[in-house]
């Protein structure tokens, strides 16, 4: 049997995942500091808007809204105890929207890092890590997610532990880190070497890539060495929405609907089969990536020139020549998933 997101590939080629979830969140009332996953108890109305939102701007893949659902992340918030049944939750909302829909949808049940560092530059050891993992895996899955969707990673190992701990729950799934780091992960992982993550394990990833990061510019460069160290992959981007500019106390993002309907055009063309929107990305933005993606016919690979011509410069080769730190901060990237 096909799994899900190979079978809908199949049909279409290339799938459109969603857009931001705590950029969007904030914009219905979360405040900075507050955990989105509570929400799914305390507010299920509002999350189920934000995944209805997205399926009617033509999104084909939809994550859960638990990003930060292990236990590591929820005891901030006194939640720990509380992980099966938030990411229960979160699947069973992102599931009930899906299956209203009148095409396939597949739901992916977000998995972020722990926020806590591995062995031995820190304390938690990779069996743990398993661990913590496969508790939320189980509850997403409890819930009806199709895929545990492993996102926003800088260290190998943490991938491997949640890979893992994806296997032995019993569910497929896909990873993408986020190169932020003068085109690299902050633990070093470079773009060409992500195909290599999770080799040995029993079960091979179903697509693998890059999200979040800084701009639309720099996620397709890590896209286009992606393709060439492994031109048959399932690739996926999920980049954010133009580049992140404090106003006051605010991060704001500077892509428009038609910066990132040409985003999914030169992504399309550098090879990826999967793309979305991160940190930023709007209804709006999702709908018109959506226009360009059915109207658009794969063309040649494109030069890093045309890119930058295009959309913009990149931010990373600026911070990596100048050391002038363009990410948004990382409480922002972890806590809101885009």
């Amino acid at each position: 049997m096909l799994n899900p997101i190979d079978a809908l590939l199949a049909e279409k080629g290339v799938l459109l995942a969603d857009g931001a979830t705590g950029t969007n969140l904030f914009d219905m009332g979360l405040v900075s500091g507050e955990a989105p996953e509570l929400w799914n108890e305390t507010a299920p109305e509002k999350i189920a808007a934000l995944h209805q939102g997205f399926v009617d701007a033509g999104a084909d893949i939809i994550l859960t809204n638990s990003f930060g659902g292990t236990r590591h992340r929820l005891k901030l918030h006194d939640a720990q105890d509380r992980v099966f049944e938030l990411n229960r939750l979160a699947a069973e909302i992102a599931c009930d929207v899906a299956a209203s829909a009148d095409r396939k949808v597949v739901v992916a049940g977000s998995v972020g890092p722990t926020g806590e560092l591995l062995q031995p530059l820190g304390a938690l050891t990779y069996d743990d890590a398993v661990e913590a993992f496969a508790e939320q895996i189980e509850g997403l899955k409890a819930g009806g997610a199709e895929v545990a969707w492993i996102e926003t990673m800088s260290s190998p190992e943490e991938i491997r532990a949640a890979a893992e701990a994806a296997i032995r729950v019993g569910l497929p799934y896909t990873f993408t880190a986020s190169f932020d780091t003068a085109g690299r992960t902050m633990m070093g992982l470079a773009p060409k070497d992500i195909h290599a993550v999770t080799d040995g394990l029993a079960a091979a990833p179903l697509g693998v890539g890059a999200n979040c990061g800084v701009g639309a510019s720099d996620i397709l460069a890590s896209l286009f060495d992606m393709t060439e160290a492994a031109p048959a992959a399932t690739v996926i981007v999920k980049g954010n929405c133009g580049i992140p500019e404090f106003r006051g106390t605010e991060i704001h993002y500077s892509g428009t609907p038609e910066l990132m309907a040409e985003y999914v055009r030169l992504a399309v063309d550098g090879g990826a089969r999967i793309i979305g929107g991160c940190c930023g990305t709007s209804f709006e933005h999702l709908n018109a990536m959506r226009l360009a993606l059915d109207a658009h016919h794969k063309g040649a690979r494109p030069a890093l020139e045309t890119v930058i011509e295009r959309i913009g410069p990149m931010r990373n080769k600026i911070a990596s020549e100048s050391g002038a730190a363009s990410a948004p901060p990382r409480r922002e990237r972890r806590r809101a998933r885009g």
